[in-house]
């Protein structure tokens, strides 16, 4: 048995108008073939379809329930290549996006809500990562993509492990001060100055960027003196807070009240904080396309 949608399209355009001649007018089509394909269609089942007299122009009993069976297939059919069109565009589906959890309070925020705001039918997730591990996801195809800070990671490697990253928001690094520290009060500060201040940073051995930011320090003249690390950024802060040292953090960490803290600039060669957007480049993941359209990175690099 061979039955194509286009019989069935026929087939149902003639019994809804109850004339071949208008059916055929509808479909755009001369009479002759129209005819051909509803003859193919009762032989191919066969079961007459129409009982046709010199008067009347009725559906068989047959053909009463396939006009119904043929009118849910239709319009389930058109329901699938809508979704599929959908899915095509990246309107359908799901985007699972890693984030380090400092990017939270940048831009990231209202990128997702443009985002949900243009493709409602999208379900993201966050999963809150530091580097490494988003990286391991990333080729493990765990999440969809990753935000992480600098430094941008080497060409070659991204490339063995079918990773591309994309430079999506600049930012600089600033010096986090309890507000009674005697530097809170300038408008403006080298690193240098806080050479003999204790340190608090990220783990080390979880991230590139604090050893990043630690570099940044012996460039500047002098090698830091951690006194604590931490996992999360807020409790670098909240030891700020405290009055138990100084800790390097991007400059969007500022728009959060922090208290007892205050956010000083770096005034020469501040250490870049700039955010990274990783993806994979094996799967032309049509959401990840519409994300990334989004995103549209001020500056791209190669």
């Amino acid at each position: 048995m061979s039955i194509d949608l286009k019989q069935l399209k026929y087939f149902l355009a003639v019994a809804e108008e109850k004339s071949f001649s208008r059916a055929a007018e509808r479909l755009h089509i001369s009479q002759p073939p129209l005819s051909q394909q509803i003859m193919k269609l009762e032989s191919e089942l066969g079961v007459k379809l129409f009982a046709r007299t010199t008067r009347t122009f009725e559906l068989t009993v047959a053909g009463k329930a396939l006009m119904n069976e043929a009118a849910e297939l239709l319009a389930k059919m058109r329901m699938t290549i809508d979704t599929i069109r959908q899915i095509d565009r990246g309107e359908v589906g799901r985007l699972r996006v890693g984030i380090v959890g400092s990017a939270m309070w940048g831009p990231i925020p209202s990128l997702l809500e443009e985002f949900q705001t243009k493709f409602p039918r999208v379900t993201w997730t966050l999963h809150e990562l530091g580097p490494t591990l988003q990286y391991d996801a990333l080729r493990a195809k765990q999440i969809d993509v990753g935000f992480w800070r600098e430094p941008k990671l080497d060409e070659d490697g991204l490339k063995s492990d079918n990773l591309r990253q994309e430079l999506c928001f600049r930012e600089d690094v600033c010096v986090a001060l309890n507000e009674h520290h005697p530097l809170a009060k300038q408008d403006a500060i080298e690193l240098m100055d806080i050479a003999d201040q204790p340190m608090l940073t990220l783990a080390l051995d979880k991230s590139a960027f604090p050893r990043y930011l630690m570099q940044c320090c012996v460039k500047a003249g002098f090698q830091p003196t951690i006194f604590q690390e931490a996992s999360e950024p807020q409790t670098l802060l909240a030891m700020v807070g405290a009055g138990l040292g100084v800790a390097l953090m991007p400059e969007t960490t500022s728009r959060i009240g922090w208290p007892g803290v205050v956010f000083v600039p770096i005034r020469s060669n501040p250490p870049s904080a700039n955010l990274y957007i990783t993806y994979t480049t094996t799967d032309d993941a049509p959401v990840v396309r519409a994300f990334l359209n989004i995103l549209n990175p001020p500056s791209r690099e190669n």
